[in-house]
């Protein structure tokens, strides 16, 4: 059995502890002061220094994965799923080879989406400067010259992106279970022109800049052996700075700062912009949300902000786990009477697909689903279907 470095360094105290506990009354004062020095050690902070480096590869070849002919994650080598606990008791490292990992399948979705989909790729603000922060979106060719019909993918909220509805399904079930693919291909099919937001891509992060800290001796007539004690006094300041960020961020990861993206820093900012840049000069006749969770929120916001323009082009609204809230975010009655004729909720449940689920919001129907994701495609798009004018 392995013992990490940060119970070595504890384990002293933890006995020294127990052998003053056995003692009298007139060690309790020593037992408050160790306590007290025991509640000053960050356990997270220390236990950084016993991990590996956080150093990880930026392809799945790099991880020795690939996904087979099924659409399953699998190791290269073994054929064995994705294996979280890599390491054992090192949660936090582990958790960062899981993100790591995340990051290069976003890139693998959206190389499918233009690859495997037809999609193209296309950056907003659409007048955006060359040095400021770009999203993007995905739209097939006749997203916005298709006559008649017109399908927008809205995901959730975390850490998913265009094309995706659930990254744990991708690693752990299949790319037909976690992405919008399926689904894009047969609206394809049908005759939809199509558009996938991207409405959790809402900034970049930059290192931040380090801030210089001007000497002493660059300044002043002070007299020299002034400067030279302010120098020696600097000198030491930096040294006890640079030993604790040692200790604080022993992995030296990069200090990050967020730069927003105009126009689109937030799930709702980003629907509300898509609407007013693409679906409102969509030529189709008949537009078609599929929105899931946090998706369905930022739908409700839209039509809240943009109701009228909703009311004249959307045909039909299909949810998934929606967790809009209809009084929470103040939607007036002819908002709520409108979503009741064209929305319909699919919602995570034990009963039989498609049976009517009670709800305590006057807003759309919801129904039973037991799987929330592509097993609903089909039944989705019939439902849109006879919804067509």
């Amino acid at each position: 059995m392995s013992i990490s470095l940060s119970s070595l360094i504890l384990l002293p105290i933890w006995i020294n502890m127990a052998q003053i506990q056995q003692g009298g009354p007139d060690e309790k004062e020593k037992t408050t002061a160790l306590k007290d020095l025991l509640s000053r050690i960050d356990l997270d902070e220390l236990m950084k220094k016993d991990e590996p480096p956080l150093d990880f590869p930026d392809t799945l070849e790099g991880f020795e994965y690939a996904f087979n002919e099924k659409g399953q994650l699998r190791h290269i080598k073994t054929g064995e799923p994705f294996v979280f606990n890599y390491r054992e008791d090192l949660h936090r490292w582990n958790q960062k080879r899981y993100e790591a990992l995340g990051e290069i399948i976003t890139k693998y979705v959206y190389e499918l989406l233009e690859k495997d989909c037809n999609l193209k790729k296309v950056s907003i603000p659409v007048d955006a400067t060359e040095s400021e922060p770009k999203s993007f979106i995905f739209m097939s060719e006749d997203a916005l010259t298709n006559p008649q019909k017109l399908m927008v993918l809205i995901h959730g909220s975390g850490v998913v992106r265009a094309g995706q509805w659930a990254r744990r399904l991708i690693i752990n079930e299949d790319l037909d279970s976690g992405t919008q693919i399926p689904f894009i291909k047969r609206a394809v099919a049908e005759g939809y022109g199509v558009i996938v937001l991207n409405p959790n891509e809402n900034y970049i992060e930059v290192e931040k800049p380090k801030i210089h800290v001007q000497s002493s001796s660059d300044s002043s007539d002070e007299p020299a052996e002034k400067r030279e004690r302010k120098d020696k006094v600097s000198k030491e300041t930096k040294k006890r700075r640079d030993f604790y960020e040692k200790y604080r961020n022993p992995q030296r990861e990069k200090e990050m700062m967020q730069l927003y993206i105009r126009e689109n820093g937030s799930p709702e900012e980003h629907a509300i912009y898509v609407w007013d840049h693409f679906i409102a000069q969509a030529a189709a006749e008949n537009v078609f949300f599929v929105a899931h969770s946090y998706g369905g929120l930022a739908f409700v916001e839209l039509m809240i902000q943009r109701e009228a323009d909703v009311k004249n082009k959307v045909t039909a609204v299909a949810l998934t786990d929606s967790v809009h809230n209809v009084w929470h975010q103040e939607a007036g009655k002819t908002i709520r009477e409108w979503m009741r004729e064209n929305c319909c909720n699919w919602v995570s449940s034990s009963e039989p697909l498609d049976t009517s689920v009670e709800s305590m919001l006057p807003d759309c129907p919801r129904v039973s689903a037991v799987h929330v994701q592509m097993a609903l495609s089909p039944i989705l798009q019939e439902w849109m279907i006879k919804r067509e004018t």
